[in-house]
């Protein structure tokens, strides 16, 4: 339809307008940047493979995302035991490779063998043997995992990440086949795995080391869950074989899980209904060459949001840059054209090609925008994580894309005034008649703001409720104080302690961290509030039916002064102190939620509960009760809660209970609550734990704010983008209301002089200005209230504490266009109503 010469024509038609094709260049590339930017995110996080070798002949066992250990029955399988997983891989011959891998990572202390130097914090990864051979990953030194490597007595050796070879170690040789020391047993680093390999799943700070599973008993020592056929905490993704049907393996795999269940007699299954849920488990085998999907299950919602609100930002630069168009173009140099022979087609390609042009420029400058916002969500998402192995500079799909979106996006925003322009009447034009044509491109110029100021009521709406739902996310009663407090992470991993000596570093840690200038009050614990852990089994309360299925609480082991330390209140009773000791009598503090569902018929002080069957209905004594404090999922109501001491556990017959009840007694967390802020705290606690224990290293210090903090990066990701969209999409609507505006001033300037000549006061031309923008806006706003109360509604899932009909937001959005009106034609007002009444009259 056009040609390189309709292209040289637009291009020099550009240059010689430099205001106006810098105004649409920055419009389009505001408008493709956004859309290219949440694509880039999209692609990496929804769409690509891991980088593996033949990724589409990947499967996952299991469809849900799970982290990191869970007991009990699944229904859906998704995280299976080690005893599980080598049944299964055993009785499977449809698998080429079925390689299980821990879900999550564990930490662990490192530092060179030989060396001085003190051990830092890493994140390994236990996996079975076949794990790269499985991925088809090579090393990039050395070698990776063998067979060999994972036998019973086999020595403890690691693969590295090319990543933390490069940034740790200074890509030093030497590393590869030397020994290094993780939580003090030497380990042989065989090899670097090949750059571009992160793991099986795309998450921020994945694993620095992958260890064989069979040296998990050697560093994790009594917490070992290895041989625990009652805990799952690895997943599972196989390679299948070209013959396999993936449907007819899910239901082979399903009667497997059955069959071990009802086999196995020592998974704990004790209670009648848990073994009647038996026929109810199941796998499902799901494609997996996109690993386990960690970002997708948590951004997946949140990113194809952001997807419809960038379209809807394109939409309004598009109608934006149509109506700019319209402005602009010489009606009565397209009649000379078509006067001179042009034909509408040729008309047509003309505009086109500006319009594309224009595009591809903007689409260029999009890129570069892209880029940019691409690394600032990144950063905002992740807020924290030392690395993300996700590209921020755009990959060749996502530059298709923008290509692609850039084309179409010329081809929309040149088309309506291309078909309009085409349509005009050259004697008409020629014989002065421009206004009929003018009149009949009035109409499109105006439905196009009316539609741009509806959409950007729509954003702003939505931003305004996601804004709110933050806003009363982060400010809730979480039932505890950040103010002051800080937590220090710790390896737990203290595999030569026996219980008693444990007991006794334990009094000496709490003594040493409560004496250090400063510090107000210290405790420990085996994880604290907000950090992404939660603990949980089935209860039975003395006095009341057992039902495990249903009758469930969080718990945690916390020490001495735990509560005074993070601020919790105190309701009734006491709080865990140094009284309670492994000889005294098991005490238990519980929270409110736990009362109102469990003992809430009388003084719940003197009380009897415990963790599994009836049997252990008399375990802890409840002492004291604790107001509600969320420990997980803020945007979720507090859970039934309690807390013991260390040491203290019911009496178990179970192997796999005494293993959970021994895992627990290791502390992970420290929790300081300091009078000022200290300089070089973190350095001043490394030095106090290294003098009780050297294998007590500091994994991480951050104040309880941020650690708080760290649970709204999605919906402050959502909120703040959905806002700044929401600016973008308001300024474009103001430019188009302006243009569209000062466009009318100028084509009824002839008008607006015949009414000052017939006594029209500058008053009653600033009021018919604003009238006509106000009409507009209002029309939009007409349209907009019922798309935005529709967008509440499907947003109401992802709010806090706000519904999606929110009056103050929706009123609050109303005001905002309305404001952004006036100001956006008063400067044409201003221009009308300064217009000589006899130059006016002349120009006709």
């Amino acid at each position: 339809m056009f040609t390189w010469r309709d292209t040289r024509l637009a291009v020099r038609s550009l240059l010689n307008a430099p205001s106006f094709t810098a105004l649409v260049l920055v419009t389009l590339a505001l408008g493709i940047g956004a859309n290219t930017a949440v694509f880039t995110l999209v692609d990496a996080v929804l769409f690509k493979s891991l980088p593996v070798r033949r990724p589409a002949e990947l499967y996952r066992l299991g469809e849900r995302n799970t982290c990191c250990v869970i007991g009990g029955l699944q229904n859906s399988y998704s995280i299976f035991s080690y005893p599980l997983y080598k049944y299964i891989q055993q009785q499977t011959s449809e698998f080429s490779e079925l390689a299980g891998f821990q879900a999550g990572t564990t930490s662990i202390t490192a530092r060179l063998a030989g060396g001085s130097d003190v051990a830092l914090p890493f994140s390994g990864k236990f996996v079975s043997e076949n794990y790269f051979t499985m991925f088809g990953v090579r090393a990039f030194a050395g070698r990776v995992l063998e067979t060999a490597d994972d036998r019973p007595g086999a020595p403890p050796i690691a693969v590295m990440s090319y990543r933390t070879w490069r940034d740790r170690f200074g890509a030093n040789p030497a590393v590869v086949g030397g020994a290094m020391i993780f939580n003090g047993f030497s380990v042989m680093i065989a090899g670097i795995a090949d750059p571009g390999f992160f793991g099986d799943t795309l998450r921020p700070d994945p694993a620095d080391f992958w260890i064989p599973l069979g040296a998990e008993p050697v560093l994790r020592g009594k917490a070992s869950l290895l041989s625990d056929p009652s805990q799952s905490w690895l997943d599972v993704i196989g390679r299948l074989q070209p013959s396999a049907k993936p449907a007819q393996i899910q239901v082979r795999l399903t009667s497997l899980l059955q069959q071990w269940l009802s086999d196995r007699q020592d998974l704990g299954l004790q209670e009648t209904s848990e073994k009647e849920r038996i026929p109810q488990q199941h796998i499902v085998l799901s494609p997996g060459g996109s690993g386990i999907s960690a970002l997708s299950a948590v951004y997946g919602d949140g990113l194809r949001m952001l997807s419809a609100i960038s379209a809807l930002v394109l939409i309004i630069a598009c109608a934006n840059v149509a109506n700019l168009l319209l402005a602009r173009v010489n009606q009565f140099q397209i009649s000379i054209r078509a006067a001179l022979g042009a034909t509408r087609v040729r008309l047509i390609g003309q505009t086109l090609s500006e319009g594309i042009v224009l595009a591809l420029a903007g689409g260029a400058l999009g890129i570069v925008v892209a880029y940019g916002g691409a690394r600032a969500i990144l950063l905002l998402a992740f807020r924290g994580a030392k690395f993300i192995p996700i590209e921020a500079s755009p990959s060749p799909v996502v530059l298709g894309f923008a290509l692609v979106l850039s084309l179409l996006t010329g081809i929309v925003f040149s088309a309506a005034p291309a078909l309009i322009l085409s349509k005009t009447n050259p004697i008409d034009s020629l014989r002065g008649g421009s206004r009929f044509t003018a009149d009949r491109a009035a109409m499109p110029r105006n439905a196009m703001v009316v539609t741009q100021a509806a959409l950007a009521f729509v954003m702003l709406v939505a931003a305004g409720l996601l804004t709110v739902s933050l806003w009363r996310l982060e400010h809730q009663s979480f039932g505890f104080q950040t103010d002051g407090r800080v937590v220090v992470k710790i390896n737990p991993s203290l595999t030569d302690y026996t219980d008693e000596r444990l007991a006794g570093l334990y009094r000496q840690l709490h003594e040493r961290l409560n004496n250090l200038p400063g510090v107000r009050s210290a405790s420990f614990s085996l994880y604290s509030p907000m950090e992404g852990d939660n603990w949980q089994s089935g209860v039975s309360v003395e006095g009341r039916p057992i039902d495990l299925r249903n009758d469930s609480a969080s718990w945690d082991r916390v020490g001495p002064r735990y509560f005074e330390t993070i601020g919790t209140q105190l309701i009734a009773g006491r709080t865990i102190d140094d009284r309670d000791t492994p000889v005294s009598t098991h005490a238990a503090v519980v929270n409110e939620a736990f009362v109102q569902k469990y003992l809430s018929s009388s003084d719940p002080i003197g009380k009897h509960f415990g963790l599994g069957d009836r049997n252990h209905t008399g375990d802890f004594e409840v002492v004291g009760v604790v107001s509600n404090a969320k420990y997980s999922q803020p945007d979720r109501d507090v859970w039934p809660f309690f807390f013991i001491p260390y040491f203290q556990s019911g009496h178990y017959d179970q192997e796999q209970d005494l293993r959970v009840m021994r895992r627990s007694n290791y502390v992970q967390s420290l929790e300081l609550r300091l009078a000022s802020r200290l300089e070089n705290l973190e350095q001043t606690v490394r030095e106090v734990l290294s003098q009780i224990d050297p294998n007590l290293t500091v994994m991480s210090v951050v104040s309880l704010d941020e650690q708080l903090s760290g649970n709204f990066n999605q919906q402050r990701l959502i909120a703040r983008l959905t806002s700044l969209y929401g600016v973008i999409a308001l300024l474009l609507a103001g430019i188009g209301l302006y243009g569209v505006a000062a466009y009318g001033v100028k084509r009824r300037t002839a008008e607006i002089g015949v009414r000052m000549a017939l006594g029209a006061d500058r008053g009653r031309v600033v009021g018919m200005v604003l009238r006509g923008a106000l009409l507009q806006v209002t029309a939009g706003l007409g349209i907009g209230i019922p798309a935005a109360l529709a967008a509440g509604r499907l947003l109401s899932a992802k709010l806090f504490g706000v519904t999606g009909h929110d009056v103050i937001v929706l009123g609050s959005s109303a005001l905002v266009i309305i404001i952004a009106a006036v100001l956006a034609a008063i400067v044409p007002a201003a221009r009308a109503a300064s217009i000589d009444p006899m130059k006016a009259l002349r120009i006709e």
